[in-house]
């Protein structure tokens, strides 16, 4: 792994350690997260593989990063003080987005540098994946689809947490 690598996975993982702690939501809650990945997909996505399985595996790893994305975003407390809402991200979000993060270096790792580019060349072969740019593609794109899903989810959960409540009309008449 670059330099680079690991401290945009590092930087992807301290955000929601950021977020253990309570904290007003604002525009950095979405922006920073979605600036990095999309950092990350125009440094790395150059092309989109569509031969043999390439597209399923791709979409089998952007539904893996959708789920823990949801999830993610959905244990992620959201309560309003005043006119502000705040964002605290709960164990089970940190972990979802540790073990998405986690995942894919750990993958990266265990091809570079583990023994592992063989394996998965045979399961590549196999299963009729047909290069090494799919396994980029597919683990970037789960990257980008856990960060969007989960920021989106926060985002729509903070609007009905701070959106106005219509007064019942039997509460007028009283």
């Amino acid at each position: 792994m670059t330099t680079t690598e690991w401290i945009t996975d590092i930087a992807l993982i301290l955000i929601v350690f950021r977020q253990l702690r309570e904290g007003r939501l604002d525009h950095k809650t979405f922006l920073i997260p979605l600036g990095i990945v999309a950092f990350v997909a125009y440094s790395y996505l150059d092309t989109l593989p569509t031969g043999g399985n390439d597209l399923v595996l791709i979409g089998a790893l952007m539904g893996v990063g959708a789920v823990l994305g949801v999830a993610g975003g959905v244990y992620t407390r959201i309560r309003t003080v005043g006119e502000h809402a705040l964002i605290k991200a709960g164990a089970v979000s940190a972990i979802l987005w540790v073990v998405g993060m986690g995942a894919r270096m750990g993958f990266q790792l265990w091809v570079e540098h583990g023994g592992g580019a063989d394996d998965v060349a045979r399961f590549s072969l196999a299963h009729h994946i047909t290069s090494q740019d799919a396994w980029v593609t597919a683990f970037v794109l789960m990257a980008v689809t856990e960060v969007v899903t989960r920021v989106a989810t926060i985002f729509l959960r903070s609007r009905a947490v701070t959106a106005p409540r219509a007064v019942p009309a039997y509460e007028h008449s009283a």
